[in-house]
């Protein structure tokens, strides 16, 4: 049986020809989404803003949105968001935190039930607290600072310094566009948003590292090849198992997005992305940054090129 190729095992595609303008293009991104955050903002979730969300499918065929909107402003809660969740006759309906506590809430979920009574049925209901969602929203970041920390210090011990410092930012990047998109797009960011970045996190790191694995071996193998040489010779090598782990990731995902649902929209939408990026980073972000990291660099690189040469063909005859 024929395997699945998506690019053949001899490529020799130039990766670090174009570093230049991978750095530049990462760049801009990055500057984008910072300024997206700082100026569009997050459509933050009950989780983290707090206040009462209450899911509701109409028995009459597709709600008329504007109708309920009326009806709902008309009680006097403030801010309240009325959209439609999926299905035509299914609403998502988010109240604004009130004043007074707990109790406050739980007033706001009669009130909604006295002006819908029966002709709707209740699937679901959320009331979150200002101080529930302030520890969540810091336990949310805490853990995403606690994994960058941790894989820095895993990298480390299983590579080196110049390593660990290149997944980090390459992670970080990963994130930094995430982030954008949830405030470019503005899907809900909630729990399930910090459950998508965590997850993006883990699977940039393990392409990371496979693509740095080979570059160790390569780096014991041929010890005075140049790195340049030596890094394109190590994304090629890993790219057919690169590629065909971020497809069969995606296809997965894919599927959930199409029919998982609007409860875990953001969460497949962030994931189908950070995928992409992530199988980017590991490419041109997390190798190329050696670069400047790597004292391989240091030296006469005079002898170098006349080594490479020599390295170069030891490989190419071995592979043959």
């Amino acid at each position: 049986m024929r395997l699945l190729r998506l690019f053949p095992d001899d490529t020799k595609i130039p990766f670090m020809k174009w570093r230049k303008y991978s750095f530049m293009f990462s760049g801009i991104l990055s500057v984008l989404c910072f300024l997206a955050y700082f100026t569009l903002g997050f459509n933050t979730g009950i989780d983290f803003q707090g206040g009462t969300l209450i899911e509701i499918q109409t028995k009459s065929g597709p709600a008329d949105l504007q109708h309920i909107r009326e009806q709902l402003n008309g009680l006097g809660l403030g801010e309240v968001q009325v959209q439609e969740f999926g299905a035509p006759d299914d609403v998502l309906i988010r109240i604004v935190r009130q004043e007074g506590g707990d109790d406050a809430q739980m007033a706001v979920v009669d009130k909604v039930k006295g002006v819908f009574g029966e002709t709707v049925d209740y699937r679901r209901t959320e009331v979150v607290g200002p101080r529930v969602s302030g520890e969540l929203a810091q336990n949310g970041i805490l853990g995403i600072i606690s994994a960058l920390a941790m894989i820095m210090v895993y990298v480390w011990f299983r590579f080196e310094w110049q390593y660990s410092l290149g997944a980090v930012i390459a992670t970080l990047h990963d994130v930094v566009l995430t982030i954008g998109l949830f405030a470019v797009a503005q899907l809900e960011f909630n729990l399930s948003s910090i459950a998508s970045i965590l997850t993006i996190v883990g699977y940039s790191l393990n392409d990371t590292v496979v693509v740095y694995d080979r570059i160790r071996e390569m780096r014991r193998k041929y010890k005075r090849m140049n790195l340049l040489v030596m890094l394109d010779l190590s994304i090629n090598q890993t790219l057919t198992r690169t590629t065909n782990t971020a497809l069969t990731t995606l296809i997965a995902l894919l599927a959930l997005f199409v029919f998982g649902g609007e409860v875990i929209r953001s969460f497949t939408a962030s994931m189908l992305f950070g995928v992409i990026v992530g199988t980017y980073s590991s490419i041109f972000i997390a190798a190329p940054i050696l670069i400047f990291l790597d004292p391989q660099l240091a030296g006469d690189k005079s002898a170098k090129r006349a080594d490479e040469a020599e390295d170069a063909e030891d490989a190419a005859a071995e592979k043959a």
